[in-house]
């Protein structure tokens, strides 16, 4: 929310907190679906039939109509084919990408910022089609079985395939999601002794990596180049035992003076799980420049700087170099609200997948059942402080005794909720602004020294044991 009187529009938080028509139904459909996945097709119970109706039903109305009530009836015969799963998969991804599409309408409609169109993906070379046809195999052989019904036996289908996939840079990006998917059912085999199933999450892993499996689904991103002035917002950095990701979410101004736009620049690397906290950044820094610049409190100049139509930055340090000083929240005070969002690929088109940077002061932090929330011009938001990382000086306390922030709108468990990435506080009796990303490019705060030194010494330990090991 940018005042009025700062040359900036409020944001209406009112609209957020709306109900949206069809949501609950269409997300009711998939839920359904997921729970006939969970006891497994091949030999379906009638709720599961119930649960494959309703997902057809919820369809009925578009293309995918006929195809998908064809294979709900297989389906629930037990005697689905790869087609008509695939078919399911589809259904299931429209219902969310419908879902998608509704939330971000509002969200349009609440920021008054305009999105880009849909980009359409370009053709790329033709993957392997046999190896698509044994990861499409084994995916079907999961959703037989079911999630309460896998074992190690099944779960291991999938090393061959991905050992395979891996050599094909096309195939990379499925083979990624087969690996990882597989190790996390893997790690809670078998499954018929589990508490508790993550539904959603198997049944997104699994639906979007059976519509990877379709040649031609996974398109080319098509890419341009960009030259102008990058002014970042913030750092999203997400951490998983093996890997983590830092992305920097930013303002784009072109040279030639065109609309102002969205854009993010990404790193992705793998991890030892001794590595915690501000270490993190030891292994982020050597692949991504700009977070120097983050840390720094500068922009960055770009010249023909690769960029996709979802406006990801393909990061190559040749095409930037440092700038002036620019300081977030002045940019998020004046760039921001005239900045175009970026598009989404179809795929992508995933309630998990929002993500939007918003500006916001003025408001109230209060409590509501454990939560911190802002209350923005009478209306209550959810603060998820729980994505603040541990990798920087930002703290969930400094966040409740803010009086501006620079965040992530996103949608959780039915509501709107705002991920901080920076904070306008008073310390000391004096303003300062705490950053999630404040020791990206490096730091004297002592915290964040001792746990540099920490990872330091554990990545020297590693690296001297897998010499060992290679001369072994």
């Amino acid at each position: 929310m940018v005042p009025a009187d700062q040359g900036g529009g409020v944001m209406r938080a009112d609209l957020l907190a709306e109900p949206t028509a069809g949501l609950d139904e269409a997300l009711a459909a998939v839920d359904a679906f997921d729970r006939a996945l969970t006891g497994g097709l091949l030999r379906p119970q009638p709720a599961q039939a119930a649960g494959l109706a309703e997902l057809a039903g919820a369809v009925a109305g578009t293309p995918l109509a006929a195809r998908v009530a064809e294979a709900a009836d297989r389906a629930a015969a037990g005697a689905a084919g790869e087609d008509h799963l695939v078919a399911l998969a589809a259904a299931r991804t429209a219902l969310l990408g419908s879902v998608h599409d509704a939330l971000m309408t509002r969200v349009v409609e609440a920021t008054g910022r305009p999105h880009d169109e849909e980009p359409a993906p370009a053709p790329g070379e033709q993957p392997a089609v046999n190896l698509l046809a044994a990861a499409r195999s084994w995916l079907c052989d999961l959703a037989r079985c079911g999630w309460r019904g896998i074992d190690h036996e099944v779960v291991s289908g999938a090393a061959q395939v991905v050992s395979a996939m891996l050599p094909d840079p096309a195939l990379r990006r499925l083979a990624t999601l087969l690996d990882g998917f597989a190790a996390e059912l893997a790690a809670c085999c078998p499954g018929a002794t589990l508490d508790r199933v993550p539904e959603r999450r198997w049944a997104d892993l699994w639906s979007r990596a059976t519509l990877l499996t379709v040649p031609g689904a996974a398109g080319t991103p098509v890419t341009s180049t960009v030259t102008g002035r990058l002014l970042p917002l913030g750092v999203d950095v997400q951490e998983h035992a093996t890997a983590v990701q830092a992305q920097v979410h930013a303002v784009f101004e072109p040279a030639d003076g065109g609309t102002p736009r969205l854009v993010r620049a990404g790193v992705s690397v793998p991890k030892p799980d001794t590595v915690v906290g501000a270490g993190l950044w030891q292994l982020l820094r050597p692949h991504l420049s700009l977070l120097a610049a983050v840390s720094e409190g500068r922009s960055m100049d770009l010249a023909d700087m690769p960029v996709t139509a979802e406006g990801d930055l393909v990061w190559a340090d040749g095409h930037a170099r440092p700038g002036e000083p620019a300081d977030a929240f002045a940019t998020a005070r004046v760039a921001l609200p005239t900045a175009t969002g970026t598009a989404t690929a179809a795929l992508d088109r995933h309630p998990a997948r929002i993500a939007v940077p918003v500006f916001l002061e003025g408001y109230t932090a209060g409590q509501d059942d454990g939560t911190l929330t802002f209350t923005v011009a009478g209306h209550a938001l959810a603060v998820d402080t729980d994505r603040v990382p541990a990798a920087g000086p930002l703290t969930p306390e400094a966040v409740a005794a803010s009086g501006a922030c620079i965040g992530l709108l996103r949608w959780d468990n039915g509501a709107y909720r705002v991920q901080p990435l920076a904070v306008e506080t008073t310390v000391r009796k004096k303003a300062v602004a705490i950053h999630a990303g404040g020791w990206a490019g490096g730091t004297t705060d002592k915290a964040g020294v001792k746990a540099e030194k920490a990872a330091t010494d554990a990545v020297a330990v590693l690296r001297e044991r897998a010499g060992k090991l290679l001369r072994k």
